[in-house]
């Protein structure tokens, strides 16, 4: 998001098809109260969003938000994780609906310009 604010090129490996898992930061920091509060302690929990996007989905999303054009490439083929146990252990799953959390969170660099600093 800041490197398209500033009209640079976004790096997209490859094709843009990669795929990755995407979770809304609201719901990331609740999954990690939840697994500190009452996971089991020396466990491991995957915090997945259940939102397996290709890396090229979320390019052109950001960059129709943003009013900016498109003209981009990209690496990674493929990271995605199996949150089954935070929820079958801890009955976590997210919230926010990708859709509704990725415009939330380019919404709030729009209004936090400083940070981008």
């Amino acid at each position: 998001i800041k490197l398209a604010l500033n009209d640079e090129k976004l790096p997209v490996y490859g094709t843009g098809k990669n795929i990755r898992d995407w979770l809304y930061v609201e719901d990331h920091c609740e999954a990690i109260d939840l697994v500190f509060h009452s996971g089991v302690a020396g466990e491991r929990y995957n915090i997945g969003g259940h939102n397996e996007k290709r890396n090229i989905e979320i390019v052109k999303l950001i960059l129709q938000r943003l009013g900016k054009s498109e003209d981009r490439k990209g690496h990674d083929y493929r990271y995605a994780i199996d949150p089954t146990k935070i929820s079958r252990e801890l009955g976590w799953l997210p919230k926010t609906k990708f859709e509704d959390g990725i415009v939330k969170t380019i919404d709030w660099y729009l209004a936090n310009p400083e940070w981008l600093k």
